[in-house]
């Protein structure tokens, strides 16, 4: 884990949980799954081509007690999202959190459009396979950035830009879909947090327009890091979720609230 700070789930306290975290080979995804693991829950470690960094995280959770499986998948790739459910159903038989973390558009040679295909197009795609063998009563958490929440109010760096309206726009398509999920008893919860130190986007950003975290930061007064933000993200899987369905993680004073 980045930094080790106490784990904001109760020991035992997922027991009998099943969880699916998007994206959770490394960095936010990775400290999740080990706070689920930690509380009992049995846990999927999805990774998009790091198979090796997921296999040591799930020897890692087994090594400590817990139960964990690695499935590789595409989000962009609905076959690929389908098999990935089709083993989850074959080994945990189901699923009660979901926690769609994984996100990108930033690298290069990946299509002009790949952005909105995987923070919008396959977010949406993943929880409507998922939906096959969400629990009753289960939960939805899509984590996003304030850049990306606060898009349509508040500029971002150029460099950033098109990455944050994909996931807006994804966040938006997610939350039309509040009211089916609900009369399924399928709770969503959209978190949001900062930029985050010690993330991939954060390294990218870093370099393309050297200075930013440290702009943002002296912005912010505080930025969380991997493990903090992490926490928050366990969090807001089992406590009440906000009557908008949005979980602002630390300051937004700096930023334009419509």
């Amino acid at each position: 884990m980045s930094e080790a700070i106490e784990n904001p789930l109760a020991p035992a306290s997922l027991t009998g949980k099943r969880v699916l975290v998007t994206g959770s080979s490394r960095g936010v995804g990775a400290d999740t799954i080990r706070y689920f693991a930690k509380a009992g829950a049995s846990v999927v470690v999805n990774y998009r081509n790091k198979e090796a960094r997921a296999l040591k995280l799930v020897n890692e959770i087994k090594d400590a007690g817990g139960t964990a499986i690695a499935v590789g998948a595409d989000l962009t790739d609905a076959d690929s999202v389908k098999a990935m459910i089709d083993t989850i159903r074959d080994e945990f038989g189901g699923l009660d959190i979901l926690v769609l973390n994984a996100s990108g558009g930033m690298e290069s040679n990946m299509g002009e459009d790949y952005a909105l295909r995987l923070n919008r197009d396959a977010q949406v795609g993943m929880l409507q396979a998922a939906r096959e063998i969400l629990s009753e009563n289960s939960r939805v958490v899509f984590v996003t950035s304030h850049q990306a929440h606060f898009i349509k109010t508040t500029p971002t760096m150029p460099e950033y830009e098109p990455v944050a309206r994909s996931k807006r726009a994804g966040e938006d398509a997610l939350l039309e879909l509040v009211p089916e999920l609900k009369a399924n008893a399928i709770d969503f919860v959209v978190v949001s947090g900062d930029m985050i130190e010690g993330t991939i986007t954060a390294t990218l950003l870093n370099r393309l327009s050297p200075g930013a975290i440290e702009q943002r930061r002296e912005q912010a007064g505080k930025l969380y890091n991997v493990a903090e933000f992490a926490a928050e993200v366990a969090k807001a899987t089992v406590e009440p979720i906000p009557a908008d369905n949005i979980r602002l993680v630390g300051d937004v004073s700096s930023f334009n609230v419509a």
